[in-house]
């Protein structure tokens, strides 16, 4: 790919604000490279027309081939792709990858694939991760089965559920659009709008519920949608600026940004990763001596829009400073399911700091939209006040979508997020490698307890709260990301030495991210980007300047996310202990701190997150004891109507449900169907975001997309019944089309069915990996 470290030229550009300082760096190149040609070849599809061909391929075979796919295709720019998409595609272009040893193996590989429909978790290509064909989505099948199949005892029959090109239970979509600029979008969605047609959308597909692949839809991906981020950190000049907001909203991300006492922003866009977002931060940094600051996920190939969408942990790089994902947004930029085109954010905000709040209270968003929308020039776009007929709400729009998830409210184009000042970066491993060792692997749960103490409870080890929330730690919480001067080391002596266990040995088992330089005559990494890039330990060997993440796996196992209340915590030690006692791994250190107070108060993501000390991932047999033994003591379950969130959205699995609705001590039984389940379970999302925030959400969900055009896999309004929409909204939608299996390609290329055979098994072995 193109080198993102080269020179920068800074410039005054004369499209914008006199305020907004741009910093023009080398447009990102796609990496279809050599290895990923011969990859394709090798399994037979590098000449298949519905995906390696694509811009000459014609629309309008395949799925829904009534409708008038030219007329769609006329409307598109010159650069954007509408193809044809198969099983043949999925198994060919996605399958090779999960079979690519563990610490080789990444998302890269997967994103920038022809056909786009390659998602992190193979098995998400199939509906609920289940590949058990099922004529209803499994309605009729219990959790107990899926557990059994999916990761207890898998039957010989799984490779043969895979290998099948008419399995009912493919959930995969029949027709993608590589959008390249919003002018795209807005055709597609009036595309969808007028032929009853559903959008699925995605990024990268990080997505534990598989919302980004549905089968029946048309998918948008966004991927080779236009980069705003190599050009797009804005400085702002209050001196130039003014008070007031222009009416086009030119100004409102300056202006709500200084407002926060900040002053630089970055321009994403929809397609953009943070792997993309990362880089460009690093290279502005190179030329103006580290200066910014991103907060983002811990994976490269996550994307801001997912991630923010659904709160936004930032354990690596500084979320309990800094605030959530949701907390880093200062505009929005949409595709609404209308077909407008229309950018909002907060134009009035109140100071909230009595409160305890570091940030303003937002009181009115504000939202303009585009009269051109057939314009391709970004340069000749016209924002104007939105006509009289247009019915939508921003101040909700710009609630539920900071918070509601992803894919649901329609298609985000761009976003302008906060960057903060520079911090000095620092992080710790334990025991890892090369300094991994048998006795430090036997300390792991003291260390685990040390964590726990270090994070939310720091003053029994001499640590200010203030330091404290400097550092993070993501799952398996192996490692800690420091943000600032803090130095962890005093803190796991003294915890050693408290519990009389102050070995070398011991105090040698966390070990600063310096040191592991030094023995690879490398710098110290300068920010949580550089350090994955430059230490981490997946793909480096084939993708070494990029900051990449875990590996993509078949399956995601069985855990969810449950949000532990600080105040529960600070009751008592015993209830530490108690929580100890369950013997859980998996915490997730990113919460407190700037995460309760850097809210705008106008955001939808639940309390439980503001409140949370950490999140600790459960296994659904201790989830079933959850619900008897800490739920009630965690959480106010005085009024019987409304459920309180607990769930953290971010890293919620596919076979997650709440308890009994009658009766919230009982799990939901697993030996149930999941239409029983559904039935008679606190839902999925109810879950997550409580009783009365789900209510308003879905409130909002059906004013925005009466059509239910977004309908993704487990996001909001997705749970709704069909009798929802009114008799005459029913009158006007055209009948959905018949049914159609994912047949194979029609083309004499080898199919990637034939692939599948011979390399099922070895996909197979791999799915707890």
């Amino acid at each position: 790919g193109t080198d993102l470290h080269g020179p920068i030229i800074k410039q005054k550009n004369s499209n914008r604000s006199p305020a907004i300082i741009i910093h023009n760096k080398l447009t990102m190149a796609s990496f279809a490279d050599a290895a990923r040609f011969l990859l394709l070849t090798a399994v037979g599809i590098a000449g298949n027309p519905s995906t390696a061909d694509a811009a000459s391929a014609s629309p309008v075979s395949g799925w829904r081939s009534d409708l008038d796919w030219a007329a769609l295709n006329s409307k598109l720019s010159s650069s954007a792709s509408l193809i044809d998409t198969s099983y043949d595609d999925y198994t060919g272009e996605c399958f090779p990858e999960f079979s690519v040893p563990i610490m080789s193996r990444t998302n890269h590989a997967l994103i920038d694939q022809p056909s786009g429909m390659c998602l992190p978790w193979l098995y998400l290509g199939w509906e609920m991760s289940w590949p058990r064909p099922s004529e209803n989505g499994h309605l009729n099948q219990t959790a107990d089965q899926a557990l059994q199949d999916l990761l207890i005892n898998p039957p010989t029959d799984v490779e043969s559920w895979l290998a099948d090109p008419t399995n009912p239970s493919l959930n995969l979509p029949s027709k993608v659009l590589f959008p390249s600029i919003a002018s795209d979008v807005v055709a597609a969605v009036n595309f969808a709008k007028e032929n009853g047609l559903e959008i699925s959308v995605k990024n990268s597909g990080h997505s534990y519920q598989g919302a980004s692949s549905k089968k029946n839809t048309l998918l948008l991906n966004m991927n080779r949608y236009t980069h705003y981020a190599p050009t797009g950190i804005t400085d702002c000049d209050a001196s130039i600026l003014g008070s007031t907001v222009a009416e086009d909203l030119s100004t409102q991300p300056c202006l709500l940004s200084l407002a926060k006492n900040k002053s630089s922003l970055i321009r994403v866009g929809g397609g953009e990763n943070f792997d993309k977002v990362y880089r460009a931060v690093i290279a502005a940094n190179e030329e103006e001596g580290y200066k910014y600051h991103l907060v983002g996920g811990a994976a490269g190939t996550v994307s801001p829009m997912g991630w923010s969408w659904q709160g936004g942990l930032g354990g690596t790089t500084g979320g309990r400073l800094y605030g959530f994902g949701v907390d880093q947004v200062v505009q929005l930029e949409m595709v609404l399911p209308n077909g407008v085109h229309v950018k909002f954010g907060p134009t009035e905000w109140e100071d909230a700091s009595a409160e305890g709040f570091t940030v303003p209270r937002t009181k009115v968003v504000s939202g303009v939209c585009r009269s051109n929308p057939d314009e391709h020039d970004e340069e000749n776009w016209v924002w104007e006040s939105c006509p009289e007929d247009f019915d939508i709400d921003f101040n909700d729009m710009w609630f539920a979508v900071r918070g509601g998830g992803g894919g649901t409210w329609g298609v985000v184009t761009s976003v302008y997020l906060q960057l903060h000042d520079y911090l000095p970066f620092k992080s710790y491993l334990f025991n890892n490698f090369p300094f991994t060792t048998e006795k430090c692997s036997a300390i792991y749960p003291q260390y685990a307890e040390f964590m726990a103490h270090f994070m939310s409870a720091p003053s029994l080890l001499n640590v200010t709260k203030e330091r404290s929330l400097a550092c993070g730690s993501p799952d398996q919480g192996t490692t800690i990301f420091c943000h600032g001067e803090e130095d962890v080391m005093p803190a796991w002596t003294r915890f050693l030495d408290l519990n009389n266990s102050t070995d070398p040995a011991n105090v040698a088992c966390l070990s600063s991210i310096a040191k592991l330089a030094s023995i690879r005559n490398l710098p110290a990494p300068p920010g949580f980007a550089e350090y994955d890039i430059n230490f981490g330990p997946f793909a480096a060997d084939r993708f070494p300047d990029k900051v990449r993440g875990p590996p993509p796996v078949s399956i995601n196992g069985d855990k969810t996310g449950v949000l532990v209340p600080q105040s529960w915590l600070d009751e008592s030690e015993e209830n530490r202990k108690t929580l100890q006692e369950y013997e859980v791994d998996d915490t997730y250190y990113a919460f407190g701190g700037a995460t309760a107070s850097g809210s705008d108060q106008a955001n939808s993501l639940s309390q439980a997150h503001r409140n949370a000390a950490f999140m600790i991932r459960f296994s659904l047999d201790n989830l079933d004891d959850f619900w008897g033994n800490l739920f009630p003591q965690m959480f106010d379950v005085s009024d019987k109507t409304k459920f309180p969130p607990v769930f953290g959205s971010n890293h919620a699995d596919y076979l997650a449900a709440g308890p009994l609705k009658e009766d919230w001590t009982k799990p939901c039984p697993r030996e149930w169907t999941f239409e029983e389940r559904r039935e008679k379970c606190i839902s999925f999302q109810e879950a997550i975001y409580g009783t009365e925030r789900l209510a308003r959400l879905e409130a909002i969900k059906k004013a925005v997309d009466p059509q239910f055009i977004f309908n993704c896999v487990n996001c909001v309004g997705n749970n709704l019944p069909e009798a929802t929409k009114s008799e005459d909204e029913k009158d006007e939608e055209p009948s959905p089309a018949e049914r159609e299996p994912l047949l194979g390609n029609s083309s004499d290329e080898p199919s990637g069915a034939s692939f599948v055979s011979s390399s099922v098994a070895a996909i197979s072995a791999t799915a707890a990996a």
